[in-house]
């Protein structure tokens, strides 16, 4: 209850305002009673102070350091049956309270301390009351609202009606849900601010005030409330309008819809996670060929909006480190954040598409045109990918790299579109890259030697590298040496760089080489077995990685 509120009692009847005119929104959370001259040690905010002044009838100038000590604690106002004992209030501490802006209450002589007390607690309980009663009540309307499937779009048109303001809902990744004020100035705003990393909730506080320009030009002044779900991020209920203006029973009824809000939100990302799992399970199934038939396969891929007249790039990513403190599940947990982050950035970008997770690797087809998948200098895919790294290693400390196939025609060849990203990937890595963009250079020799038996690779693969791979060397910089070296056209510098070690180093590492070998890695010969050898080894290594994944049933 605030002042204008207390004067409106049968108490207050004969109750006139001299001071404090321009406090009367002032809100009552207590009543005091003066017995005792030092009663201001006492007093909190919001507190109303009732006295017949009697301790202050020798000395007005004690009341009127009541009044500013009240000032400084944001005291309610102050009710004083001032004929009894001072005749009437000192224009001293009139002056000082209205220049405080305290309302001071010259109270009726007819009516009793105790019954002005008892009236206004019981005021202010009745309206505490029913304020809690309209909560409990809408928290039930809204609860049966969405038990009954209508669904958060009405339910935010039911809270708008209430409050009297227009209202906008947004999810952990600041996309739209439900809106009842069309204002995309206003939602690319508030994306903004979160891909930025601002926050718009302080600890304790139970809504944030914001202002932002609307797409007329317009100041649009936001009350943002939290809508705290399982997700490590709040979504946002957003109000157009200061929250203050509202009473106090409309924020609790604002209060009831964000708790049923955030477990309808939940319920959804407990869908989407189902989605996820089986969109997962699906690819995992079809880059293994498990369908029974190629229509079997595309019909499943409708259920996920991929068509097969549709022209997809593949792209593998991977971080670049492995956090080998964290436990695997800890570690899992860690990368799928990322991923998710991930999925959240490729909203922003003008073009259509499709993360999937598998293990350490997120694979994303991105749809297109021939022409733009294809564009090698300004692909906005490429350029997509660099501002996803940055912004990974902002948020998250890490560096992720990404493999990139060539375009595909269909969605069939995306089997062998996302060998060819992670071949990509892989070949990165291998030369010792870190958060790299690689694209897929077409290798004709991998398809040679796809038509050679594995035995036969095998072998050859273990004759020329058996010494480098044989465990008692077990040294695995010696073969990184190797690989990135004859990558890097035998160039030693050049190595050393990729490598970041010292030249010297280098050097060393070769010559132990061609001493475990017994052959001179400079002859041309030689460096061709040398580079067929690393390739059958790391297509070897795919082809046993992908046989040993478990199996999904069909």
């Amino acid at each position: 209850m605030n002042i204008s509120q207390l004067l409106a009692l049968p108490a207050f009847s004969g109750a006139r305002l001299v001071a404090g005119k321009a406090g009367t929104e002032r809100s009552i959370e207590h009543v005091n009673m003066m017995d005792a001259p030092d009663i201001a040690g006492y007093l909190k905010g919001n507190d109303l102070l009732v006295t017949t002044a009697y301790h202050f009838k020798d000395d007005a100038s004690q009341l009127v350091e009541l009044i500013e000590t009240m000032a400084e604690k944001r005291c309610a106002g102050l009710g004083i049956k001032a004929k009894r004992f001072l005749g009437k209030i000192p224009e001293e501490a009139v002056a000082i309270a209205n220049a405080h802006g305290l309302p001071v209450i010259e109270l009726s002589e007819e009516i009793g301390l105790g019954t002005i007390v008892n009236q206004t607690l019981s005021a202010i309980l009745d309206l505490r009351t029913n304020e809690l009663k309209a909560a409990i009540e809408a928290h039930q309307t809204f609860s049966d609202h969405i038990v009954s499937g209508k669904g958060v779009g009405e339910l935010l048109e039911n809270v708008a009606k209430i409050v009297g303001c227009s209202i906008m809902l947004l999810d952990e990744r600041c996309q739209l849900v439900g809106t009842t004020h069309a204002s995309r100035t206003i939602v690319s705003g508030l994306q903004y601010l979160n891909r930025m990393g601002y926050q718009l909730f302080l600890p304790q506080t139970a809504y944030t005030h914001l202002s932002m320009i609307s797409e007329k030009g317009q100041v649009e002044v936001l009350t943002v409330f939290p809508v705290r779900t399982n997700r490590p991020k709040r979504a946002m209920l957003v109000m157009f309008g200061h929250i203050p203006a509202l009473e106090n029973g409309h924020l609790l009824t604002i209060e009831q819809a964000v708790n049923v809000v955030a477990f309808e939100l939940m319920k959804n990302n407990a869908l989407q996670q189902y989605t996820r799992r089986a969109k997962n399970d699906f690819f995992l199934n079809f880059i293994k060929k498990a369908y029974s038939s190629k229509k079997e396969t595309l019909n499943r891929a409708l259920e996920f909006d991929l068509h097969n007249d549709q022209k997809y790039k593949c792209i593998a990513g991977r971080l670049d480190t492995e956090e080998k403190q964290l436990g695997f599940k800890q570690r899992q947990i860690e990368i799928e954040k990322v991923f998710d982050f991930i999925e959240e950035e490729l909203t922003i970008f003008p073009f259509v598409s499709h993360l999937f997770i598998m293990n350490d690797i997120c694979l994303i087809l991105v749809e297109g045109e021939s022409e733009e998948l294809a564009s090698e200098e300004y692909s906005p895919t490429l350029i997509a990918l660099e501002i996803i790294q940055e912004r990974v290693a902002a948020h998250f400390d890490r560096t992720i790299s990404f493999g990139v196939s060539n375009v595909c025609h269909e969605f069939w060849d995306v089997i062998e579109a996302h060998g060819e990203a992670i071949n990509a990937l892989n070949s990165g890595h291998l030369s010792g890259n870190k958060q790299f963009v690689q694209t897929y250079q077409a290798k004709d020799i991998s398809k040679l030697l796809r038509m050679i038996p594995n035995e036969d690779l095998a072998e050859f693969c273990a004759y020329m590298l058996q010494k480098l791979s044989d465990a008692q060397v077990n040294d695995l910089s010696l073969l990184q040496t190797l690989a990135v070296y004859l990558e890097t056209h035998c160039q030693i510098s050049e190595t050393a760089k990729r490598l970041y070690v010292h030249r010297n180093t280098i050097i060393y590492r070769l010559e132990k080489i061609e001493e475990l070998l017994g052959k001179d890695i400079k002859d041309p010969e030689t460096t061709l077995h040398l580079r067929l050898a690393l390739r059958i080894q790391q297509m070897l290594s795919e082809q046993s990685n992908l046989l040993e994944q478990p199996s999904v049933d069909r």
